[in-house]
């Protein structure tokens, strides 16, 4: 029987500044979903990388003293020292923008867009936010003139011919896949909202930049006065990192085992943030139309990672919490444990160090940590050998997480330890196997039994604790430290 394969992907984060928590939360998240995935038995193709054109990489470059591609070969390697930080799998594929395969792909992607008649040259004028690298309407900035996600960085005003994307021929196609793909964005409240943007009218956006103006991106084929505005750039990263060293034209790509398998039959599944849905769901979507490509299957949306009292993290502010931070003195599972439980799945939530210390306590040290060591303990001291029968997982876990709830499948798992941290303070295994020698065993076999269940529902959350946790169980001997120190405040 041939294997059934997965897709899914990250969004691509400049590297012009170490990764934030929000970034920390949409690749744990997406890992920790492609670990669930492996464990079905599915091929997964897990897709993440670096976006390494544009104003912003450009100008921090120069602010340094660097060359570009100097400064973006060193951010790259901070991004995969950061993902290790966080425990993402090492079974992953990684794009980069500056690629020469991506950008061969997005060169030729560009060509099948223009030839298929969806690009044009005008000349226009418009406000650019560098923070999002977009344009921006008078209608969505604040009173100060300032874009609410960079708040007092000056708009760039835009004077130039660029070519530009026919965006307003795609509202319908759009409007008709949303009505036959009824989950296409997760959750149903950022789907109504891109609905509702692609009904009030798309208008035509500009995809190139002057190179005079920008010589830091991809070169438009055949004008060499262009480059490739970042977004129509970054975008196609999603079936360039396909392109092996046999794909050279876009031809290869569509007709390649890896785009017809991941792409094609792989339910292409992409995670991000509530500030990309937009260029996810709708943008990204009318590019692949416009190439005379399927679209994705969904487009999973993160809420922000606030500060205390619901306030955007800023450094300003001083209420910016580093993710670095927290690995290096607590660990990657105690991050991955924070992100995966106590940020709810698809709204806004904050992020404190008390919140954090708060749930660390409860959840891991005298929850996990202390119910693992109380029946390894036991079985430790009373059982001469463990057999573990692998039972069938309970279907409300895989019900939340093919719901790409995590926290649900979070407070599930959590659920089941206090489930068994009260059968052993009920059952009394412990007071039991002194006048009852069978029956205790009996009870702390059960214990184990269901350790080892839970501890394979948390593998793709936790793998570093899961790991250790099915090493003690395998070889019956309680951890020698605990799996989580309390932390004293």
């Amino acid at each position: 029987m041939e294997q059934k394969s997965f897709y899914i992907t990250t969004t691509l984060p400049y590297v012009n500044a170490p990764l934030h928590m929000g970034h920390a939360l949409e690749f744990v998240r997406a890992d920790t979903y492609a670990r669930y995935k492996k464990s079905l038995g599915f091929d997964v193709y897990f897709n993440t990388g670096t976006d390494e054109h544009g104003v912003k990489i450009y100008t921090k470059a120069l602010e340094g003293g660097l060359d570009p591609q100097e400064f973006v070969d060193r951010g790259f390697a901070t991004f995969q020292e950061q993902l290790q930080s966080f425990g993402v799998t090492d079974d992953i594929h990684f794009i980069r923008t500056t690629d020469t395969k991506h950008i061969r792909i997005a060169q030729d992607f560009w060509r099948r867009v223009r030839d298929n008649g969806f690009l044009y040259k005008k000349t226009y004028h418009a406000k650019y936010c560098v923070g999002c690298e977009s344009e921006k309407t008078d209608s969505e900035l604040d009173e100060q003139g300032f874009c609410p996600l960079h708040p007092g960085i000056e708009l760039q005003l835009l004077n130039e011919e660029n070519y530009f994307f026919k965006y307003s021929a795609f509202g319908e196609k759009l409007l008709d896949m949303y009505a036959q793909n009824a989950s296409f964005i997760i959750p149903d409240f950022r789907y109504n909202e891109m609905k509702e943007f692609v009904k009030r009218g798309l208008q035509d956006f500009s995809v190139s930049r002057v190179v005079e103006k920008m010589p830091w991106g991809i070169p438009v084929p055949e004008d060499d006065t262009q480059v490739m505005y970042v977004w129509f750039d970054a975008l196609t990263n999603y079936i360039s990192t396909f392109a092996d060293d046999s794909v050279q034209t876009f031809d290869d790509l569509i007709a390649s085992e890896n785009f017809q398998k991941y792409w094609v039959h792989g339910n292409p599944t992409q995670y991000c943030g509530k500030d990309n849905t937009r260029f996810q769901g709708i943008m990204w979507q009318a590019m692949l139309f416009a190439a005379g490509i399927s679209c994705s299957k969904q487009v999973v949306t993160n809420g922000f990672v606030m500060g205390g009292g619901g306030i955007r993290m800023s450094k300003t502010l001083g209420n910016v919490v580093d993710p670095r931070d927290i690995v290096n003195e607590f660990g990657t599972d105690a991050l991955r444990y924070f992100l995966l439980r106590e940020i709810s799945s698809f709204e806004d939530s904050p992020f404190t160090k008390e919140r954090f210390c708060d749930a660390y306590n409860a959840g891991l040290a005298n929850g996990l940590g202390n119910l693992t060591a109380r029946i390894l303990t036991l079985s430790e001291k009373y059982l001469d050998k463990i057999e573990i029968e692998k039972i069938t997982i309970p279907g409300m876990y895989h019900t939340h997480m093919e719901q790409f709830d995590l926290q649900k499948t979070m407070e599930f798992i959590w659920s089941e330890i206090g489930a068994l941290d009260k059968y052993i303070n009920d059952e009394k295994p412990f007071s039991v196997i002194k006048t009852d020698e069978e029956k205790g065993k009996l009870l702390i076999q059960h214990c184990v039994q269901k350790l080892d269940a839970i501890t394979t529902m948390l593998v793709p959350f936790l793998p570093e604790t899961a790991e250790k946790i099915l090493f003690h169980i395998a070889q019956n001997k309680k951890p020698e430290i605990s799996l989580f120190n309390r932390i004293e405040k």
